[in-house]
């Protein structure tokens, strides 16, 4: 930013003798430019700036110490919405009615001693215009004694959650470790991904941050394997610390009711530390209003993830509309909609928060991002987590796998993950229901196996060691495949029936023999799909008529 003697140059004395005044500094000169030298050498003065800070008011203190809280600027348009306008005044109206005795505003406060000043600054969306503090008294104003490094006060944001507000409680848990290993699975065998309550995107872009998962979506052997046979309290403890700690996972472009056009602006570490920062000033075991928090950050912090305050250059649309949420007026579509997600959603899904909501506001469990949640509070594992330590009580998985004698495995939620994720890749999933994971292995899912370089083997040996019990006829399918392949096939084939042997034995002999397959008896044979048209014209042409007793598809 400028200096006091580039942001004073274009003043006129009367201006200069008004600052000078209100700064009680002697100033006799008779013309600006000796009056600026003289005057900016007072002002760089410490004990003057303290003096003179110390007789302002604690309104006018708060607006200085928010622009310090934006590294010493602030888009103009959003200062003065907050703290009021400048008059635009000519110097001999200014002389005559003298508006510094009766400022308007908190701004013109500061704007008649010269804490503060206007200019334009290029940004990425063109120039733009800036209320800032001179770069030599940004470095003598004291820090705001009453903050800390993210700009927040030891007094928590927002108030308690009422009863109403909390009635229906969802606790933290530490599913997405399950969620993550189904996705493991499928990535690893190069299918599609199921779904899983937490959305994909999220869990995959936290698997990429932890380097688990390589640019190209393709799981890393080793680092999987060390994810997945760590035990539930450091697994999840690393992938909460990677979020935490991630510059590459953006919060406001998952956010799932706007859009993010172009290069994000926006600095995600910046926005996720000053929320935990202000997250943690919440007392213990203490249900908070999820509304009033929004809303006190709205009014204390509102530029937490806009550090010039710049509201209208980030082109972020409403995803419903279409619209463009440009300007301050779109602050909760924004801003109060990113705070929903992350207190929803990742602080959530990684153990950190538990949720409340209104009785029967939610009615299913898996929908509460898409849903209103009206209070939430520090779990029983959050210090641990943010601290960078493993939580006490999670589950051991220890569980055993289900092996049935028709060919389904289950596999609940606190077996090994390690061991699900290998018998996953021999098998075709069907879902999850009651925290049990079902399995069913195939010759198409076996030969995908075998195609990765998996041996049957494998497969024997987990269902050997992990399951309670291993049907005999399980093992005798399982090594028949080995050795022989498909011992049968289930087939919806199209049958030829004739009127008699002689007319078989005559297509045989016509150019229709190539569509006719296996016989099923002297009067019958099975046809290829496809080939119905095809053989009824080439009977008409021996004499025949012929019809389908089906429609085919459209």
């Amino acid at each position: 930013m400028p200096d006091l003697e580039t942001s004073l140059r274009n003043q006129d004395l009367g201006y200069l003798l008004i600052v000078a005044d209100l700064w009680n500094i002697d100033l006799k000169a008779r013309d600006a430019k000796t009056a600026l030298s003289h005057l900016v050498q007072q002002m760089r003065s410490s004990e003057l700036v303290i003096e003179t800070l110390n007789k302002l008011s604690a309104e006018a203190r708060k607006a200085l110490e928010s622009i310090q809280q934006h590294r010493g600027r602030m888009n103009w348009s959003l200062f003065t919405r907050r703290y009021g306008m400048v008059r635009e005044i000519g110097p001999a109206r200014r002389d005559r009615e003298q508006p510094y005795h009766h400022p308007i505003s908190i701004s013109e406060i500061l704007w008649y001693r010269a804490l503060i000043a206007r200019a334009f600054f290029d940004t990425p969306a063109g120039p733009e215009e800036f209320v800032y503090i001179p770069d030599d008294l940004l470095d003598i104003l004291p820090q705001p004694p009453d903050l800390q490094q993210s700009g927040l006060s030891n007094i928590p944001l927002g108030r308690p959650a009422t009863p109403p507000e909390r009635a229906r409680q969802f606790l933290a848990n530490d599913y997405i470790l399950d969620h993550s290993c189904t996705i493991l699975a499928a990535l690893r065998k190069k299918i599609a991904c199921p779904d899983v309550p937490i959305p994909q995107p999220f869990i995959k872009a936290l698997l990429k941050s932890a380097n688990i998962l390589g640019t190209d979506d393709f799981p890393d052997p080793e680092k999987t394997r060390e994810f997945l046979a760590a035990s539930r309290a450091k697994a999840l403890l690393q992938i909460s610390q990677t979020w935490l700690q991630s510059t590459t996972i953006n919060d406001l472009c998952m956010t799932p009711t706007i859009q993010v056009e172009g290069e994000p602006q926006n600095n995600p570490l910046d926005t996720r530390k000053f929320l935990i920062t202000a997250l943690r000033k919440i007392p213990p075991n203490k249900w908070w209003s999820l509304t009033g928090f929004i809303a006190a950050i709205e009014q204390l912090h509102p530029d937490f993830q806009r550090t010039a305050g710049d509201y209208d250059s980030w082109f972020i649309r409403d995803r419903a509309t279409g619209e463009f949420l440009q300007g301050y007026q779109n602050w909760l579509k924004v801003e109060g909609a990113l705070i929903k997600y992350i207190v929803r959603g990742p602080l959530h899904w990684l153990g950190i928060l538990d949720l409340a909501t209104k009785q029967n506001s939610i009615e299913k469990r898996e929908t509460i991002i898409n849903d209103n949640i009206f209070a939430f509070r520090l779990s029983p594992w959050a210090t641990s987590l943010l601290d960078g330590h493993a939580p006490k009580g999670l589950a051991k998985e220890t569980r055993p796998i289900h092996m049935r004698s028709d060919g389904q495995i289950g596999i609940p939620r606190l077996a090994p993950r390690t061991v699900r994720y290998q018998i996953a890749r021999f098998c075709d999933f069907e879902g999850e229901k009651n925290e049990e994971y079902h399995y069913r292995f195939s010759p198409d899912s076996l030969q995908r196996a075998q195609e990765q370089g998996l041996k049957t083997e494998q497969l024997l040996r987990l269902l050997h060691h992990y399951a309670q019990t291993l049907p005999p006829n399980v093992i005798k399918a399982i090594k028949n495949w080995e050795g022989q392949g498909i011992a049968a096939r289930i087939q919806k084939p199209t049958i030829l029936r004739l009127s008699s042997p002689q007319l078989l034995n005559t297509l045989r002999s016509s150019r229709a023999a190539r569509f006719l397959g296996d016989p099923l008896s002297p009067t019958a044979v099975i046809i290829k799909t496809g080939a119905e048209t095809k053989i009824l014209e080439i009977l008409f042409e021996l004499g025949y008529l012929g019809e389908k007793e089906f429609k085919e598809k459209e």
